[in-house]
C-alpha cells in the first residue's frame, strides 16, 4: 500500500491556494483602502478565518481513518442539516441581500451551506458503499464472499428523501447555485456506485423538472436567463455585471495587464473578490494566466480520478470522485458564467474567491482527497 499522498495533486492544491494568494491581494486592495484605510485587510481575514483554520481541519482529516470518516459522516451531515435550520432563527441567522445563508456567533459569521457540500459527500460515499459492499461470511476455509440483499428501490427512494430534504433547506434560504452543484455531484456519485440506469434518468427528469419550476417561481432567476441569451439586455441593470465581466477578460488580452493594473477591480466590477474575480484574472494576467489556472483545475480533477480509481475501498472511489468533481465541477461554472457561457450563478472560484467558509470547506475536501490518496494502489 501506498501511504504517502499524491505529490501532484498536493503540488496542484498549494499552486491554486498560492495564485488565489496573489490574486486576492491585488484584487481586494483598492476595496481594501477605501473601506478600512489598509490595503490588505481582505487578504488578512482571509487567512486568517479561512486559510489557518481550513489549513488546521484538512491536516485533521488527512491524519484520521478513512473508516473513522465513514463511520461519522452520517453525524457529520446531521449537524450540518441543524445548523442549514438555525439560519432561520431570530439573532442567531444573518440575512444579507434578501438571503439567509449565514449563521452569526459574535464576531464570527460561516455559512452551512459550504460545508454541506463535503459532508453531503462524505455521507453519500458511506450510504452508497454500503449498498454495495462486500462481506465476507465466517466459514474460515474457503472465504465465500457474499452480498448484502438490499431494495435497490428502496435505497432510491431513500435517496430521493435526503436529497428532498437538503433542497428544500436550500432553496428557502435561497441558495439555488450551492444546490444545483451538490444534486450535480449527488446524481454523478450515484451514477458512479453502478446503480440501475432507471434511476439515473429519473434523477435527470427530476432535477430537470425542478429547475424549472424554480426559475418559474423567482422573476430575478427567470431575468438572468433572458440576459445570459441577450447580453445586451438592460446593461446598467441586470446586465451590468455579465457586461463589465466581459470587458475585462478582454481587456486582458493575451498577457494579461499585469498584477495590480486592473481597472475593474476600482468598484467597477459588482463582487470583484467573490463571485467575479475570475474576470480579475484575466484582466491582470490574460489568457495565458486563465489557461493556466483552467489547466491547475483540470489536473486536480485528473488526479482526483486516479486517486479514486486506485483504491479498493468503495467508499474511498466514491468519495474521491465527488470531491473531485465539487471542486471542478464549481470552478468551471464559476469560470463559464464570467466568460457568458453560463447563466451568472453567485458561486465562488474554488480557493481563489474571498470568503472563509468557502475556503475552509475546500480545503477539508482536498485533505480527504489526500488521505485517500495515501491508500491508493501503487
Amino acid at each position: 500500500m501506498q501511504k504517502r499522498p499524491d505529490y501532484i495533486l498536493l503540488g496542484t492544491i498549494l499552486a491554486l491556494i498560492i495564485f488565489g494568494v496573489i490574486i486576492l491581494a491585488s484584487a481586494s486592495a483598492p476595496i481594501s483602502q477605501e473601506k478600512f484605510g489598509t490595503t490588505y485587510y481582505f487578504l488578512k481575514h482571509q487567512l486568517i478565518f479561512g486559510f489557518l483554520p481550513g489549513l488546521a481541519l484538512a491536516f485533521l482529516v488527512f491524519r484520521t481513518r478513512l473508516d473513522t470518516l465513514k463511520k461519522w459522516a452520517p453525524l457529520l451531515l446531521l449537524i450540518n442539516l441543524i445548523l442549514l435550520t438555525m439560519v432561520f432563527l431570530p439573532k442567531i441567522g444573518l440575512e444579507t441581500g434578501g438571503a439567509n445563508r449565514w449563521i452569526s456567533a459574535g464576531p464570527i459569521s460561516f455559512q452551512p451551506s459550504e460545508f454541506l457540500k463535503f459532508t453531503f459527500i462524505l455521507y453519500l460515499a458511506a450510504w452508497l458503499s454500503s449498498r454495495t459492499e462486500k462481506v465476507f461470511s465466517q466459514t474460515p476455509k474457503p472465504q465465500r464472499r457474499v452480498k448484502k440483499r438490499i431494495n435497490p428501490l428502496l435505497s432510491f427512494i431513500a435517496f430521493l428523501a435526503v436529497t428532498g430534504i437538503i433542497s428544500l433547506l436550500l432553496i428557502f434560504q435561497p441558495d439555488i447555485s450551492t444546490l444545483g452543484i451538490i444534486v450535480f455531484v449527488a446524481a454523478l456519485m450515484y451514477f458512479s456506485a453502478n446503480t440501475p440506469l432507471w434511476h439515473n434518468l429519473l434523477i435527470i427528469l427530476i432535477g430537470t423538472g425542478g429547475l424549472f419550476a424554480l426559475i418559474k417561481l423567482a422573476p430575478y432567476r427567470l431575468a438572468r436567463i433572458l440576459v445570459f441569451f441577450k447580453p445586451g439586455t438592460d446593461p446598467m441593470g441586470i446586465g451590468y455585471q455579465i457586461k463589465q465581466s466581459l470587458i475585462a477578460v478582454g481587456s486582458g488580452g493575451i498577457f494579461g495587464l499585469g498584477l495590480g493594473m486592473s481597472c475593474q477591480r476600482l468598484g467597477l466590477l459588482p463582487q470583484s473578490i467573490s463571485d467575479s474575480i475570475f474576470s480579475i484574472i484575466a484582466e491582470e494576467t490574460g489568457f495565458i494566466g486563465s489557461l493556466i489556472l483552467i489547466f491547475l483545475f483540470l489536473t486536480f480533477l485528473w488526479r482526483g480520478f486516479k486517486i479514486g480509481k486506485r483504491t479498493d475501498d468503495k467508499f474511498s472511489q466514491l468519495a474521491a470522485v465527488g470531491i473531485s468533481s465539487w471542486i471542478v465541477i464549481q470552478a468551471f461554472i464559476n469560470i463559464s458564467s464570467m466568460i457568458g457561457i453560463l447563466p451568472l450563478t453567485g458561486i465562488p472560484l474554488p480557493f481563489i474567491s474571498y470568503g472563509g467558509s468557502s475556503m475552509i470547506a475546500e480545503l477539508v475536501g482536498a485533505g480527504i482527497l489526500l488521505n485517500i490518496s495515501k491508500e491508493r494502489r501503487l
